[in-house]
């Protein structure tokens, strides 16, 4: 028998599971493709015509290797949010960038504090330095600012984490109160504050850019409003000193030529973001039109998607998202105590909207056993 090298004893402890299992994954196992891929938050509208016009022109340039220094997406994004090009960093999505910080911030044993059913791939990223997660329930569908504190303080978290607007359930926090648990946290305490669905809220609930603050870390992505989820680029927004600790560790030639390009012509074109959003805005009060029509209540969203209550438990919203699956349908669901008898609905083009309308009758009829 070969003998195989040893991991390291904090890889040897992980379990062999990732946050996500993605809808191609599920369609190689199911033999079919999905008919409505309205699970995973993208953007099916795309990015701008600008975008695409740009990196068709650009396609025979990628056998260079892009710029280590992001340099023309730092001036771009700098220049948008009127920060200094000192203030930005750029990275492989927010995913990237959130290795990074627990890279950062994070050592063996030491609490980190998110709430219970939050982004899974922030948990990912903790456990994989071997950091001790503690969790926060969510109050009323929402992220519990006075929880996620308490935790804070009692456990000396060197890092707690914050999405607003939320993930699962689409819900947010105005500004000033995201900015009254900024006040109140220690500061030896790192704020992730992940905004990658910043562009399709209300402006009320982001809070001006404060770059002075040298514990919070602001996190954006080209992934949702920007329709560019598939070339993995994102940017955080934080004190200077904070993004040169970035330059410590951070993968130089992580984020590809094409990439970098798309971001600076993704941001030239707020015209084309607008349309989106409104877009957006229109899919969500049709998926919440929908939920009523079958007897279910649509949480209010500030996102790219609809969280809906299935009036039942955990179980029952499990037999929903499953009927629906079999139908050819992709959702997600909050897998979460409490959140989970909810399920989570993208906002898609007009004719997977059809089909999700023409499916979701007799999704929930199976689950009810009717």
């Amino acid at each position: 028998m070969r003998l195989r090298p040893p991991l390291s004893p904090l890889v040897a402890a992980l379990p062999s599971t990732v946050p996500f299992v993605g809808p191609e994954a599920q369609e190689r196992e199911r033999g079919r493709a999905f008919r409505a891929r309205i699970g995973a938050n993208e953007s099916s509208f795309g990015p701008s015509p600008r975008v695409i016009a740009r990196m068709e022109r650009v396609a025979r340039d990628q056998w260079m290797y892009c710029d280590p220094d992001n340099y023309e997406l730092k001036v771009a994004a700098a220049a948008h949010h009127d920060v200094a090009v000192e203030n930005v960093v750029v990275g492989e999505g927010i995913d990237g960038l959130l290795s990074l910080v627990a890279r950062m911030y994070v050592a063996p044993s030491d609490a980190v504090v998110t709430s219970l059913g939050a982004y899974p791939t922030f948990n990912f990223h903790i456990a994989g330095v071997g950091g001790r997660l503690v969790t926060v329930p969510y109050e009323d569908d929402r992220e519990s600012l006075d929880g996620l504190l308490k935790a804070v303080v009692k456990e000396k978290a060197p890092l707690v984490y914050l999405s607003n607007p939320d993930n699962p359930m689409g819900s947010w926090w105005e500004a000033d109160e995201v900015i009254r648990f900024i006040d109140a946290l220690p500061q030896t305490t790192m704020l992730v504050l992940d905004e990658a669905y910043g562009e399709l809220g209300p402006a009320s609930a982001l809070p001006p850019i404060d770059v002075s603050r040298p514990n919070v870390i602001r996190m954006r992505t080209f992934s949702k409003a920007y329709g560019l989820a598939g070339i993995r680029c994102g940017y955080a927004i934080a004190e200077a000193q904070v993004i040169r600790d970035f330059e410590k560790i951070r993968n130089h030639y992580g984020v590809s030529r094409m990439a970098q390009i798309a971001g600076v012509e993704a941001l030239a074109d707020q015209a084309y973001l607008e349309t989106v959003v409104a877009r957006v805005a229109a899919g969500r009060r049709r998926i919440a039109a929908m939920a009523e029509q079958n007897g279910l209540k649509p949480l209010a969203s500030a996102t790219n998607f609809v969280t809906i209550d299935c009036g039942h438990d955990g179980a029952f919203a499990l037999k929903v998202l499953q009927g629906l699956l079999s139908r050819d349908v992709f959702i997600r669901k909050p897998m979460a105590p409490g959140l989970d008898r909810c399920i989570r609905v993208s906002v898609g083009l007009d004719h997977e909207l059809d089909i999700f309308a023409e499916e979701l009758p007799g999704a929930l009829a199976a689950a009810r056993g009717n």
